[in-house]
């Protein structure tokens, strides 16, 4: 199924999200030897995802799943706190740019343990210290609550998206791109802001 518009991507998502919280997703086993087939062809082809995710790398949170999706069918970007660095945006950038995809959905979780780190502050080593550095901007500025913070840093990464791509910021200006942000309750609940 293509999907030609941003609205269309996000019905998608939300019908797939509604299987998978009402028991009737297409599962593994949609995966036949004839869809396979169709995979493999469509990889040698090219990928056509109809949606981009930025998740976090929470492994409690599998994204194709959440969303009832097979290959090929979303291109998913994680890192810890979902967080939009300069790697996470190029990735967008790449989709954007070069694969036709129309919508961008930056979805955070309850319960997140790169936010719970940031709103704890501290050393927590070199690395990883960059990238809560990303979220501190959003602890204090309200409800100090993990799921409140997490809330806050999807809609700060969706903004950065905006404001340090040079290629994502005219898509969207020009309506050929939007980018929502998301929660997901470890329920299954995908909640679009």
């Amino acid at each position: 199924m293509e999907t030609k518009s941003a609205k269309e991507a996000l019905e998608r998502l939300k019908q797939g999200n509604q299987r998978l919280l009402s028991g009737e997703t297409k599962g593994l086993g949609w995966i036949t030897t004839q869809r396979r087939e169709e995979v493999t062809e469509m990889v040698r082809a090219g990928q056509a995802p109809f949606a981009i995710i930025l998740s976090c790398a929470d492994s409690r949170v599998p994204v194709e799943i959440l969303f009832d999706a097979g290959p090929g069918e979303l291109f998913v970007v994680r890192v810890a706190g979902n967080v939009a660095n300069p790697s996470s945006i190029a990735s967008i950038e790449f989709a954007v740019s070069n694969l036709g995809t129309k919508l961008v959905v930056v979805m955070a979780h309850e319960s997140c343990g790169a936010v719970a780190a940031a709103i704890e502050g501290g050393d927590a080593g070199k690395n990883l210290n960059i990238l809560l550095g990303y979220i501190e901007p959003v602890v204090g500025s309200g409800d100090n609550a993990i799921n409140e913070v997490a809330r806050r840093n999807a809609r700060q990464s969706a903004d950065r998206l905006l404001s340090e791509s040079d290629i994502i910021r005219p898509a969207v200006k020009s309506g050929d791109v939007e980018i929502v942000t998301a929660f997901f309750h470890f329920d299954g609940e995908v909640e679009f802001e």
